[in-house]
């Protein structure tokens, strides 16, 4: 379907279609595949009359987890690939959703429920008939991966994934689209990109970085512009020919599949049928780089750049990761984590092998609770293929797995997981006679790893060569040796390089030293990644000088400031220092009870609160506004402070800091939660006392609530444009009642505009700013 190198046409916006045809409220659009075939069946066969090549069947939502109990997936997948399919002789889509709950680390759903419940979808849809699946709107690239899995492991159809983005370049969870690109071809997408949200104008930037990165097609499903409310209904504000012309600017940057999203109609379709055959498809040529993700972070490995691996999670020659790994200790090496992320590393290294423990469940659990308090891409490494399968598996975003080598066996097991999870693979040049004594023979190990990597489809981007350093104390002889093979694999294969560096001083004194030493020549001849102690500060000092030299300090702006400030050495382990302050900024959940429990000593409940917990919010919500960090790390914050509150409430019989009450709900219609409970969270833990009503709330319940407990402060919640209205409602009946109640509205459609038409006193884009509004309405700033 993509090979053939012409330009496809997706339909567009569904929910649009529907709520133009006035037809009787049902919880769910897909509930309409069974009581409204015939409706449903006219909008799939205007936009074929249009001329769309993919016709999406009405199944965004048909979810177990989203669908009402008394209707299966079954019931509604079949129904709808079946009107879809008597329609249009064209590629019929079964169409997923994000299914409406948050995913581990974020959420409650773990990868495994989530992927049963994609996989469910899937079956049905492709035993039903699908020609290909498009998984779309998602912003979680948790969620995105299992989806993109239980397609792969379920069909044998081409699979679309898209993201969405919001006005910053980011999803929802703070992914960039470099990131997003990247990370959704190493899950396996057929076709990636992006939808809804923003207007084709404002996602031109977005598909340019998707075509710069990606190495599959690229996909743009813009909203008809953005949305305004006339007469109850959201009316957007471009119009078919306006697309048409934006469209034009998406297909010169390299986009081969369009199609539309929220406000558009067959109108549109038709234009952008009109633009695509008056052109001829020219593949874009993608930057091919050496690249590793977490859900906000992103390392992209250039020419001379170096890249720090931190080391600390590895037990070798460490008895006390050893004792915390046997013990289950997750404090300590979360804390590990966050030292070396503080201490400027890229990735962490990840190991779990001792013989003491089961590394198949040790690893992966390692992975997900490390992803939930550090922001870094992981490194995961083990000699063991089935630990490095299920740690790959649960990984959110591309990682890198070390490591290969040049033995058959491990070449066997190692390289298909490296495919089949888009990781970066790191190749040891050794084999079954151990390591060689000269760089011709390593150099060779490396092109066997390196063709045999290309056999199986991992791209050579993907491949980074460990050329093996050996301690000084045995053989000096090698030490030039291993330089002179990372100048060879730079130069002749073209790969990027890494070194365990301090293996180099195994055995003598003054090892920082001699380590520190030994970076700067290796980075000299090539080196592209070191795996490090970021700790120790001859390390710090002279990255420092390499990073000024190299272009990546730029202004050496860091490097100014450590040569005027006079810094402390850095502590193996900093969980001591670690005030309660720190720990909720750092997201430390397993430190805060410890922590909170000690203040007790000598503070009382609410000394806590509006000493520690609340400042530290503060500038959680601060980094969070100015995109240094993300929703991840906010909700991990928000979290660590739940953990303390639970010490303060054990202690008391009330936290409330403030006495003021909120009520939130999402509004009737509407199942999507997920951004009002965020809300709830962290108002709570500010100290508001918060009455959750819930999703699909009738106005007359909100407005009831609001009465009955003289509330001054109501959230409400929407994520779909057809449940606008009865937000609208719901304030109109609330003023109606003469209550002294402000409204705050927030959700994916609604703009501050459109929030001040229907006649909302605030507009909250996101949780920092319900709190920053709950804040001036209760007058404790």
């Amino acid at each position: 379907m993509f090979s053939q190198n012409k330009y496809l046409l997706i339909d567009g916006g569904f929910g649009t279609m529907v709520q133009k045809m006035n037809l009787p409220p049902e919880k769910t659009p897909e509930i309409y595949n069974i009581t409204q075939p015939e409706a449903i069946a006219s909008i799939h066969a205007a936009y074929r009359d249009a001329g769309a090549d993919i016709i999406t069947a009405n199944t965004f939502g048909a979810s177990r987890k989203k669908l009402p109990q008394d209707v299966t997936p079954e019931q509604i997948i079949r129904a709808a690939i079946s009107i879809a399919k008597s329609v249009s002789p064209r590629y019929i889509a079964l169409d997923i959703g994000p299914l409406g709950v948050l995913m581990e680390p974020v959420g409650s759903l773990s990868f495994e429920e989530a992927y049963d419940l994609f996989a469910e979808q899937v079956r049905i849809g492709s035993d039903a008939g699908a020609d290909l699946i498009i998984i779309e709107t998602m912003s979680d690239l948790a969620e995105c991966k299992a989806a993109i899995l239980a397609a792969k492991e379920n069909s044998n159809l081409p699979v679309i994934a898209t993201m969405t983005f919001d006005k910053s370049g980011r999803t929802f969870l703070g992914t960039s689209a470099e990131n997003a690109a990247i990370s959704l071809c190493a899950f396996g997408a057929d076709a990636i990109g992006l939808n809804c949200s923003l207007g084709p104008n404002e996602l031109l930037p977005i598909a340019e970085t998707f075509t710069k990165y990606s190495t599959v097609p690229v996909v743009v499903q813009a909203n008809a512009g953005l949305p305004r409310e006339e007469n109850g209904v959201a009316v957007y504000d471009i119009s078919p020919s306006e697309y048409r012309k934006a469209a034009e600017k998406l297909l010169d940057c390299g986009v081969m599949i369009l199609g539309g999203c929220c406000g558009t109609t067959p109108a549109y379709t038709k234009e952008l049928r009109a633009l695509i055959d008056s052109r001829t498809y020219k593949k874009p040529i993608p930057e091919r780089v050496t690249a590793f993700t977490s859900p906000s972070k992103i390392t992209i490995l250039g020419e001379d750049t170096l890249a720090v691996i931190g080391e600390r999670i590895n037990p070798t020659g460490k008895k006390k990761l050893k004792e915390a790994l046997r013990t289950n200790d997750l404090a300590y090496i979360l804390n590990e984590a966050v030292a070396q992320e503080d201490a400027g590393s890229d990735a962490l290294d990840v190991n779990a092998g001792i013989p003491d423990i089961d590394e198949t469940i040790m690893l992966p659990r390692l992975v997900r609770e490390i992803q939930k308090t550090s922001a870094l891409p992981l490194q995961l490494d083990s000699g063991n293929a089935e630990a490095l399968e299920k740690a790959a598996r649960v990984y959110i975003g591309k990682p890198i797995i070390n490591s290969v080598n040049g033995k058959e066996e491990s070449l066997s097991s190692i390289l298909p997981i490296a495919k089949k999870y888009g990781a970066v693979v790191i190749g040891l040049t050794l084999d079954e006679n151990g390591i060689p004594k000269t760089a011709e023979e390593r150099f060779a190990i490396a092109e066997k790893i390196l063709s045999r990597a290309l056999s199986i489809g991992i791209p050579k981007e993907n491949v980074v060569i460990d050329c093996l350093v050996l301690t000084a104390a045995s053989d000096q002889s090698q030490i030039p040796q291993t330089l002179r093979a990372i100048r060879m694999v730079r130069s002749k294969l073209g790969l990027k390089t890494v070194l365990g560096v301090s293996n180099v001083s195994f055995g003598l004194p003054c090892r920082p030293q001699l380590n520190a030493s030994y970076l700067c020549t290796a980075w000299g001849a090539g080196l592209s990644m070191a795996i490090i102690n970021p700790l120790a500060e001859e390390y710090q000092r002279v990255l420092s000088h390499i990073y000024a030299l190299n272009g990546q300090d730029v202004g050496a702006a860091n490097y100014i400031e450590s040569c005027n400030v006079q810094t402390e050495p850095m502590a193996e382990n900093k969980s001591a220092s670690h005030t309660l302050f720190d720990i909720v900024v750092k997201g430390l959940r397993q430190d805060a009870r410890e922590a909170t429990q000690k203040l007790l000593e000598t503070k009382t409940p609410q000394e806590i609160i509006s000493e520690y917990f609340v400042p530290a919010l503060d500038v959680v919500g601060d980094r969070y506004d100015k995109g240094t960090l993300f929703l991840p790390q906010l909700i991990a914050s928000a979290e660590t402070v739940q953990e303390g509150f639970s010490v303060l409430k054990a202690s008391q019989n009330t936290c409330n800091q403030n006495g003021d009450s909120i009520v939130i709900a999402t509004v009737k219609g509407d199942v999507h939660d997920i951004g009002k409970n965020i809300v709830r969270m962290l108002l709570e833990n500010y100290g508001y006392n918060v009455i959750d009503l819930g999703k699909d709330v009738p106005s007359e319940t909100i407005v009831q609530t609001v009465i009955e407990n003289k509330i001054r402060l109501l959230g409400l919640s929407a994520l779909m444009t057809t449940t606008v209205k009865a937000m609208e409602e719901t304030i109109f009946l609330l003023k109606e009642s003469g209550a002294n109640c402000k409204v705050m509205v927030g959700g994916a459609v609604l703009t501050e505009e459109y929030a001040e038409k229907i006649g909302a006193d605030f507009y909250a884009p996101d949780a920092a700013s319900a709190v920053k509004i709950a804040k001036s309405v209760f007058g404790n700033q």
